[in-house]
């Protein structure tokens, strides 16, 4: 997919599934503006990617922080028609029992109102302009319960549903709004899920991760028309069937 003329700004850039997929929508053609409270790292992948890259340290749990980052976006590109809700953090895992409050609080702030904040920012910018898309990353903690993962399984049900009312309130206005549920993905966060010990998914080999550039290229998929049957919902990247219509797999 040509993503020439567009802007795309991911959070939770530093590394990760935010990391690759600003390789690859920046592979495509777009203007990305990367955000993650890691300044240093932040600014190692934009010297990478190059002057189609913009740095902007942000923390999503403070939305005039994300507002700055969408504005910049504007000023710097021009526009902003791609927003990647992609930031979260799995710590502090706990049972419920044994739960930090604090940590809890912090958690849905980062997971869930870090998601508000992206589209409560991004919205009316994009509506202006007469559309663009919005993606929620996901998970299948959003639909079923994990040992030790209260605080990320009640973020992740809200932003699924964040991610319904926007489609319901903005799809009429030219938006795009969906999610995506990438399954276990090799990345920093499955190994501070292993080092916990605790749920099913902690003892999980590491073979059975996909890599990030597949929920990445899966990304830019969904800013296709190809995934418009999912407006509202979340990609399952589980699916055997998504993967071959995003070209993951024969």
């Amino acid at each position: 997919m040509d993503m020439t003329g567009r802007t795309v700004l991911i959070t939770g850039a530093s590394r990760g599934i935010g990391a690759a997929a600003a390789r690859v929508f920046a592979d495509a053609g777009a203007s990305v503006v990367l955000t993650a409270r890691s300044a240093e790292a932040l600014a190692d992948l934009a010297g990478e990617i190059g002057e189609a890259a913009l740095a902007v340290p942000c923390d999503v749990s403070r939305y005039w922080e994300v507002a700055a980052a969408v504005e910049a976006a504007v000023t710097t590109f021009g526009s902003l028609d791609v927003l990647i809700n992609n930031a979260g953090v799995i710590e502090p895992i706990a049972h419920l029992v044994d739960s930090d409050p604090d940590g809890w609080g912090q958690s849905v702030d980062i997971n869930l109102k870090g998601a508000y904040h992206g589209m409560r920012a991004a919205m009316p910018v994009m509506i202006a302009a007469g559309g663009g898309t919005i993606i929620n990353v996901s998970s299948g903690a959003a639909r079923a319960p994990v040992e030790g993962w209260s605080h990320y399984c009640a973020a992740k049900a809200g932003t699924a549903m964040l991610t319904r009312c926007g489609d319901e309130e903005g799809r009429a206005l030219g938006l795009r709004v969906l999610g995506l549920s990438p399954g276990t993905v090799a990345t920093e966060m499955q190994r501070e899920i292993a080092e916990s010990g605790i749920s099913a998914v902690s003892q999980l080999d590491w073979s059975v991760h996909i890599p990030p550039e597949w929920p990445a290229r899966a990304l830019l998929w969904m800013c296709s028309t190809a995934a418009d049957d999912y407006l509202g919902q979340d990609v399952m990247l589980r699916d055997e069937a998504i993967r071959r219509r995003v070209g993951l797999v024969p």
